[in-house]
């Protein structure tokens, strides 16, 4: 089992054991966490799966594509940390991922 830890917006903490899944999002979704919204299904288009990736495991997210980087730009949240959690494996290379899930807001 893998684990992920999820801090919300109101700053509760979350630890989740999960079989590797297709995305972050889909692990965040199954566990009902409902600040993650991702009403586009995990394609990039809707940037309601944004998060705050703990810097120190930054090294071991896959890079950013320019749609992704795209998305991202009209957040009013969006740190050097921002990512979306659709876009994010969940894997063996993020095991133990810690995040934040970020404010909602576009400019």
């Amino acid at each position: 089992m893998l684990k992920l830890y999820v801090t919300t917006r109101t700053g509760k903490r979350i630890a989740i054991e999960s079989e590797p899944r297709r995305s972050v999002m889909e692990v965040m979704r199954h566990e009902n966490i409902d600040e993650v919204l991702a009403l586009c299904g995990g394609c990039r288009s809707c940037g309601t799966c944004h998060v705050h990736i703990d810097p120190a495991m930054m090294g071991s997210m896959p890079p950013m594509s320019s749609d992704e980087d795209e998305l991202l730009e009209k957040s009013l949240h969006r740190t050097p940390y921002s990512r979306l959690s659709c876009q994010i494996p969940f894997n063996e290379k993020v095991d133990g991922l810690r995040l934040t899930i970020a404010q909602e807001g576009s400019k």
